[in-house]
């Protein structure tokens, strides 16, 4: 096995949050974070407030404009499995930034005039995201003795960029004088700000890397073998079902029951900022807490009243029934991206867990709005949809029990080579992190 490396001097003692380095650092290190999360969704999500424009413009029919934007959440699936391989031959930190640049990419090749380079472009914007949605948590699994927090504020971020990119685009367009493919241009400076940021602050991770082999069973796919790799898996994809589908849909279900057309954006908006509360607060007590049952149980608890109210009073109570359901997917998502790290003994597992779950809980999730709109279409009304919903919450809440119990897979000591260097860390089979939530 690897030696450690080292812990070098720091200026303040090691806090609850850090590995061995000053709280400007840290502070440094955070901001980097938040700031490739905030990259995460608005490259997809501004997609859908222009779309009426895209078409006009471009002839694409509703079946290809529908697929624009399914295509990025195929890629979530398609390519999560791709970042664990990634990350040990080149690093976590490099690898991230190296989604960074794909992203931007991405970005800049749909504001090239052919059609197909507006697909293309979605395609390598969504492998990019893919990429970072399974490394950060990785890393910061590696770099802070207790993550909760840093994954609170990381979740809390996805929904701010989903409810910007939502929100601003056309705004921006606006103010700005730019057609549409500008307006989704104008989020390729948020990813060269988060890059130019994320270089100097990460570092390269060039002593953890590595080309060896995977060792027989060491692979992201034999996790499955374990029940709990598998209650992850479950929970992360059937709550990510829960989101796609109704944000898919809602605007049109709150149109549909006498809700004017023009609020329904805004309250899909309003789902996204309340899911950044829950996004902030459960990761953070997640962290403090030998088993996140509690949680769970909550979680259920916020969608059950947020699908109830839509079920049975759509066009009442809209408000508390959509910052429920918000409250709900923001923390359920949140917890699902917390539970990888908690139950992972090491950076690279919890790469490896994320990746499987992600490529697994993406592909099922972009399912979730296909099935619901021909749910819909089949029984004329939306009751059908959201009684489905609401029962595909009891394998979603048992999936969550099992997850958040309080223990850690079971891996191969070989799986410590990449994990045994940061500053100041211990290795895999001295730390506490095998014992529960980072450090305890």
């Amino acid at each position: 096995m690897q030696e450690p490396a080292a812990p070098q001097a720091s200026h303040t003692r090691p806090g609850p949050l850090q590995r061995g380095r000053t709280r400007f650092a840290t502070a440094l290190l955070v901001a980097a974070i938040v700031a490739v999360a905030l990259n995460q969704r608005p490259a997809v999500v501004a997609v859908a407030p222009i779309l009426r424009d895209l078409r006009a413009d471009t002839g694409l029919s509703s079946a290809l404009a529908g697929l624009l934007t399914t295509l990025p959440v195929l890629c979530f699936g398609a390519f999560a499995p791709v970042a664990p391989r990634l990350a040990r031959r080149i690093g976590l930190e490099t690898a991230v930034g190296l989604s960074l640049g794909l992203l931007a990419a991405g970005i800049a090749l749909r504001l090239l005039p052919p059609v197909a380079l507006l697909f293309a472009g979605s395609l390598v914007a969504g492998a990019a995201i893919a990429l970072a949605n399974v490394l950060l948590p990785a890393y910061v699994k590696r770099e802070f003795r207790r993550p909760g927090a840093v994954m609170g504020l990381y979740s809390a971020s996805l929904n701010i960029g989903a409810a910007a990119g939502a929100a601003l685009t056309i705004p921006l367009a606006g103010a700005l004088g730019v057609d549409w493919r500008w307006a989704l241009g104008t989020w390729l400076l948020l990813a060269l700000a988060a890059l130019a940021l994320w270089l100097p602050v990460a570092g390269t991770g060039r002593d953890r890397r590595t080309n060896a082999p995977l060792a027989e069973g060491e692979g992201s796919w034999s996790l499955l073998r374990q029940p709990l790799a598998r209650q992850v898996t479950a929970y992360i994809g059937l709550q990510s079902v829960q989101f796609y589908s109704v944000a898919a849909w809602l605007p049109t279900l709150l149109a549909d029951a006498g809700v004017p057309v023009s609020e329904g954006g805004l309250l899909l908006g309003l789902a996204n900022v309340v899911g950044a509360v829950g996004a902030l607060v459960a990761p953070a007590q997640a962290g403090r807490m030998r088993t996140q049952r509690p949680l769970i149980l909550a979680v259920a608890v916020a969608y059950l009243v947020g699908l109830g109210g839509l079920l049975a009073d759509p066009a009442g109570a809209t408000l508390v029934w959509v910052a429920a359901f918000g409250l709900a997917q923001g923390g359920g998502f949140a917890l699902a991206l917390t539970l990888i790290v908690l139950r992972s003994p090491t950076p690279l597992v919890a790469a490896r867990l994320g990746g499987v779950a992600q490529c697994l809980g993406y592909l099922l999730a972009a399912l979730g709005p296909l099935v619901l709109g021909a749910l819909h279409d089949g029984t004329r009304g939306w009751s059908w949809p959201l009684a489905v919903l609401l029962v595909a919450l009891v394998p979603m809440t048992w999936a969550g029990w099992g997850a958040a119990r309080a223990t850690v897979l079971d891996v191969v000591p070989a799986d410590g080579v990449t994990a045994a260097a940061p500053e100041g860390a211990r290795t895999p089979a001295a730390s506490a992190d095998r014992a529960g939530p980072a450090g305890r």
